[in-house]
């Protein structure tokens, strides 16, 4: 266990970042499946508007590394320019 109180803090403010990531990570995901699960081409388009902007974060944040948000970008993109 930590014995300063710097490092007290660290081990609290680590906690609540990566809690944060994984609650940001997991509802990007879930929008990317409701994107992979609609076949209406006007609903995608707008669903994938709020996903590329959701990916741009979680790499801008280092939450996924940014060459992961280019292929999911690109990927969706794809499928969706597919309906």
């Amino acid at each position: 266990m930590a014995n300063h109180k710097s490092a007290l803090k660290r081990i609290r403010s680590i906690e609540t970042k990566r809690l944060r990531n994984r609650y940001q990570a997991k509802t990007a995901r879930t929008y990317i499946k409701k994107l992979k699960s609609t076949t209406d081409k006007k609903e995608a388009e707008e669903l994938l508007k709020t996903v590329t902007s959701m990916i741009d974060k979680l790499a801008k944040r280092n939450i996924i590394h940014k060459n992961k948000a280019a292929n999911n970008k690109s990927k969706l993109t794809r499928y969706v320019n597919e309906l």
